[in-house]
């Protein structure tokens, strides 16, 4: 077996320069390059490896960690998860400050890798500027506060450590139910330590995305529960984005005439102008769309995590009749809400259960109320893009301005969170594929 002998930090940038995703035959660089802030506890090892030649990661200054490990969700969610960026920062509170964005990247389901500087591995230089020392448990380190908002949590305490330890990341990383936040926490003193690593771990690796199809029973289910309802009522979520299904679920709910409703995640990925998109749904959703949702006796939550806002504390389907079918690459998610639960591919199954209801056909019972319902949901987003406020415009005014008049169909929008993202949900029209929000200060992108 050939080895080279670098420093951990050294074969750490060479591992990540090297590892692609393949997906439906198409093969990306999966690690594009690294946000971060050059300090204490990284600048002179994982700082000398990225300075140094060799490879192709790119390196990104930013101001400030937590805003780093946004911008890197921003980068994988743009992406369609087919590529990430890496987020390092000094020992503790510049680790720290990353924790928010570790746990949004997390619950949203976008993989993000953190690398935050530790304290020494071999406790000599000890305590060590800004550490957070445990007199209870020397092992405790700031970094520890990432385990609770981790998918995968490491620390490598050993250079030779650093293999399993990026194996198992990429192995989170690239997996649709599993991706999120993944920390590796570096002591400062295994980054210089040098190691004979063996060539194939720094050499070219792909990872595959294989879709998982539904199988013969869960479709059958599926088809069941939706020939026994008369008003199914279906929710985009952003799996579907992820799975590239939005051709799949236009295609069924024209073909079957169910409405559909956008999550803020899902928002975007089917046009405005779809005859049967209702635009947002729930508490920061539109009326056309939670009108449809109180009469729904079978809603198909398609890629959601149906998060209170989507459901409205769980009190917007109020059907006493009312069933939920839950498609999901993740089984978490398919459970929820007392769900069947149809654990695949999104964009499989859609195209599996549509063909099945091909036998006699199926068509909803909605008649005309979709297009009314829209209609009259264009009408109020008409009055809101040309309301006046004491002779000014009101914030949903400057939105349909930006929107109709002034943005290229493809522009991005960076939003603050409150009031302004809900309202984009409701109103913004979409005209390219793949406009989107996310939460709490993160990217709109229209």
């Amino acid at each position: 077996m050939k080895t080279i002998r670098m420093t951990m930090a050294q074969a750490l940038v060479r591992f990540l320069d090297n590892q692609y995703l393949e997906s439906d035959g198409v093969e990306t660089k999966f690690v594009h390059g690294v946000f971060g802030i050059f300090g204490h506890g990284c600048v002179v090892g994982l700082g000398e490896a990225l300075a140094a030649s060799g490879h192709s990661l790119r390196f990104y200054q930013g101001k400030n960690e937590q805003g780093a490990g946004h911008a890197a969700m921003g980068f994988a969610k743009q992406s369609d998860r087919k590529r990430i960026m890496a987020v390092m920062s000094s020992i503790g509170p510049g680790a720290l400050n990353m924790v928010t964005a570790a746990g949004t990247a997390t619950v949203n389901r976008i993989p993000v890798l953190f690398l935050p500087s530790d304290s020494f591995a071999c406790r000599q230089p000890d305590p060590v500027l800004q550490q957070v020392e445990q007199f209870n448990d020397a092992n405790v380190t700031a970094n520890d506060a990432f385990r609770a908002v981790s998918r995968y949590w490491d620390r490598v305490s050993r250079p030779e450590q650093l293999m399993t330890a990026m194996i198992n990341a990429m192995r989170v990383l690239t997996d649709p139910a599993e991706t999120g936040a993944v920390t590796v926490a570096l002591p400062q003193d295994v980054q210089g330590e040098a190691y004979d690593y063996p060539e194939e771990f720094i050499e070219r690796r792909v990872h595959h995305i294989e879709r998982r199809a539904p199988t013969a029973a869960q479709v059958e289910r599926a088809v069941k529960m939706i020939r026994a309802a008369r008003k199914p009522y279906v929710i985009c979520g952003g799996g579907v984005r992820y799975s590239g299904a939005g051709a799949e679920l236009a295609a069924f709910c024209a073909k079957h005439r169910a409405p559909f409703a956008e999550t803020q995640a899902g928002k975007g990925t089917i046009l405005w102008d779809d005859p049967h998109n209702l635009s947002g749904i729930g508490t920061t959703g539109s009326l056309a769309a939670n009108r449809l949702a109180k009469e729904a006796d079978l809603v198909i939550a398609v890629g959601t995590r149906l998060g209170d806002f989507t459901t409205c504390s769980k009190w917007l389907f109020q059907n006493p009749s009312c069933k939920i079918l839950g498609i999901n690459v993740a089984a978490f998610d398919a459970y929820k809400m007392n769900a069947e639960p149809i654990v695949a591919d999104a964009k499989l199954a859609l195209a599996a259960i549509s063909r099945a209801l091909e036998p006699g056909g199926y068509t909803s019972a909605w008649g005309n109320v979709i297009e009314r319902e829209r209609a009259t949901w264009k009408t109020e987003v008409d009055r809101l893009y040309s309301e006046e406020v004491d002779g000014g415009l009101s914030q949903v005014r400057a939105l349909g301005e930006l929107n109709d008049r002034i943005l290229p169909a493809d522009a991005i929008l960076v939003s603050g969170s409150g009031s302004i993202p809900s309202d984009m949900q409701r109103v913004w029209r979409t005209r390219v594929p793949g406009c989107y929000h996310m939460e709490y200060g993160f990217p709109c992108m229209a």
